[in-house]
């Protein structure tokens, strides 16, 4: 039903908030309230391109939650997520609930508990998009400006800016126009635009990505990953239930056909599924950290319990050999691209439990343990830079500040994945694997390549599997440690 033809917008009559103690119950409002307004918005959108122009502007709005507490009781100190700072009302608009639905329903139940009140669930303030009210409907596309007879923004709402930012996470957001606190880490027209560009850049839908993310910076590990996916589809006992590629193609058992797409996307993504999202997503995000910072910047949004960097890099210590473990406890960072988001003087810390995670499974795949880890196995300060080809530079500068900073590896994404999940709150790590070392005369050619690929790439690959194995097991609350929490945090992880 819409509202009355003296009404300023053409919009759907949502009704008013209304109270929930029941996490389950609130989620499924949330999917109510969205469903009712993208169907109303792609409704409208048709007919209009049907050349039925609608006399009005056409509106709808996000859901929203929203709590109000007078009480400065703490919660468990312990947590890190599910309670806001101090007494007051905080709000976050919602999309996608039902990809989201898992999350939700655990955030919204912390919050209920924690603070024994009820949470309001209705339409918010924010207008959606109607280029991301119809981005689900595969037989709807927004055309470009100058393609109608009329300017879109003038009957349709477009993506606005001033909500479509890292204002939260950066920590430079403002309350709310209403004067409410923010709820979650990011806005629901945020989460619509990366939602939006994982698709394009990834060549799958956000619904396959699982909450534990492998990044690497080749191919090869591509390959092994999808034999080890076809070798665990095969094992009932495995708990693993697809294997999804690009162009979302997905198969269930060892055996299915995974066509590859007639042209790749930038950064194509695979993954591995599990009941509950507990499975494991690979993305191959080349080489560089511009393609590091976008892959992180949109995946963030799916709030992934954890992302490490599986890849090569250059060994810069005499001692070590082609095909050693670099653990990285520190990061020097000269890959420029998040400077303007997190200045580089911030220390990004190593998360024990991620170290742990990955140490045990160096251990288990290689068979070693204790003392002995050191002779494939090494720990310490990973540089990362933006320049594929620093060897050939004057050395006197770089090789001085490697030193002085003791690093003991160099690549181009790690730092700028740890630096990226640091600031979104996402637990980060990395273990890389030697595959030249410039500096000592041991450069990355053609026949050295091949030979150190085959031998090494498959046992990388399954030291972060395991690893990622190890954290699935351990209690959330565990992996989202405190040090990634700032004074004031939102309530949401």
């Amino acid at each position: 039903m819409n509202a009355p033809d003296h009404a300023p917008f053409l919009t759907p009559a949502a009704g008013a908030a209304e109270a929930f103690t029941d996490a389950e119950a609130a989620v499924s409002r949330l999917e109510a309230l969205y469903a009712q307004a993208t169907r109303f918005l792609a409704d409208r959108f048709n007919e209009t391109l049907a050349g039925r122009r609608p006399d009005r502007r056409v509106r709808a709005y996000y859901p929203e939650i929203r709590i109000t507490t007078t009480s400065h009781a703490t919660a468990d100190s312990r947590l890190s997520f599910g309670h806001v700072p101090v007494p007051g009302t905080y709000a976050a608009t919602i999309t996608r609930p039902g990809l989201f639905r898992n999350y939700l329903v655990q955030q919204i139940g912390l919050l209920i508990a924690n603070h024994d009140v009820p949470v309001m669930i209705g339409p918010s303030a924010t207008p959606i998009p109607v280029h991301f009210a119809v981005a689900s409907d595969s037989e709807i596309s927004v055309p470009q400006e100058g393609v109608l007879d009329f300017p879109l923004r003038d009957v349709f709402d477009v993506p606005d800016l001033s909500t479509t930012n890292d204002d939260i996470v950066n920590g430079t957001a403002r309350p709310n126009p209403d004067g409410s606190g923010h709820l979650a880490p990011f806005t629901a027209q945020r989460v619509d635009y990366s939602l939006a560009r994982l698709s394009h850049y990834t060549a799958t839908d956000p619904v396959h990505f699982q909450n534990h993310v492998l990044f690497t910076n080749y191919q090869f590990y591509v390959d092994e990953f999808e034999a080890f996916a076809r070798q665990v589809l095969a094992d009932p006992a495995s708990g693993y239930t697809a294997f999804v590629g690009p162009g979302n193609h997905e198969i269930s058992s060892a055996d299915g056909d995974l066509p590859a797409p007639r042209k790749m996307p930038q950064m194509p993504s695979y993954h591995l599924k599990r009941r509950g999202g507990q499975g494991i997503t690979l993305v191959n995000i080349g080489v560089g950290p511009s393609n590091a910072k976008t892959a992180t910047d949109h995946i963030a949004v799916l709030r992934p319990h954890a992302w490490l960097m599986v890849g090569h890099c250059a060994g810069l210590r005499n001692s070590q050999s082609l095909g050693d473990f670099v653990l990285a406890h520190a990061y020097l960072r000269e890959d420029r691209v998040l400077d303007d988001d997190l200045p580089v003087w911030v220390p990004i810390p190593a998360l024990a439990e991620i170290q742990i995670a990955l140490q045990e499974a160096v251990a288990e795949v290689a068979h070693m343990d204790g003392f002995d880890l050191k002779k494939i196995m090494r720990t310490g300060t990973v540089a990362t830079v933006d320049n594929r080809n620093w060897e050939l530079r004057d050395q006197t500068g770089p090789v001085h500040r490697l030193s002085l900073s003791r690093a003991i590896a160099l690549d181009m994404e790690s730092a700028t994945i740890a630096a990226n999940g640091f600031r979104f709150r996402v637990p980060y790590g990395t273990l890389l694997c030697v595959s030249d070392k410039p500096l000592h005369g041991e450069l990355k050619l053609p026949g050295m390549a091949t030979a150190f690929y085959k031998t090494q790439v498959g046992r990388h690959l399954l030291i972060g599997v395991r690893a990622m194995e190890r954290l699935r097991d351990m209690p959330l609350e565990r992996i989202h440690s405190r040090k990634l929490r700032s004074f004031e945090e939102t309530a949401f992880l």
